[in-house]
């Protein structure tokens, strides 16, 4: 039999956290968003809701997101400094097909998330990931290259 360690959870600072840590929990928050926005599009066939994700998930899309909110001024000081310990934070591993400017953009949009996740912030995640859904299909990643 395999023991598994029981967790209590108690509060985080989600200051107290690194980037990479933070974009661990960003990059499933932002992926459970965007998994039910497809299911209930119903889109439901595993390899259509695979391909349909990675026009809201791919670090390239992530990076263009992240930057148009920049250029928008839709994001605060806090959410800020979130992204750029991200985006600053120095990884071993880089994604697959993109370049190494998109993969950190894309660990600072995914930071942010999971920075506003541990600070309770559920409305503003929300509110982010509905914006994020609402401009991927309405074509305004188009003017942001990343690759």
């Amino acid at each position: 039999m395999i023991k598994i360690k029981q967790l209590t959870e108690k509060e985080v600072d989600p200051n107290t956290l690194s980037g990479q840590t933070l974009a661990y929990l960003g990059d499933a928050v932002y992926e459970v968003y965007i998994r039910r926005h497809l299911i209930l599009g119903e889109i439901v066939k595993p390899q259509n809701l695979q391909r349909d994700a990675t026009h809201y998930v791919s670090a390239k899309a992530q990076a263009g997101l992240i930057t148009k909110m920049q250029d928008d001024q839709m994001l605060s000081e806090e959410e800020l400094a979130a992204f750029k310990r991200g985006r600053n934070a120095k990884s071993h591993t880089k994604a697959k097909h993109t370049s190494l400017r998109t993969y950190q953009f894309s660990t600072g949009f995914e930071a942010m998330i999971g920075y506003l996740s541990l600070a309770h912030q559920d409305k503003r995640v929300d509110d982010l990931s509905k914006w994020c859904i609402e401009t991927v299909e309405n074509g305004g990643l188009k003017d942001y290259d990343f690759n």
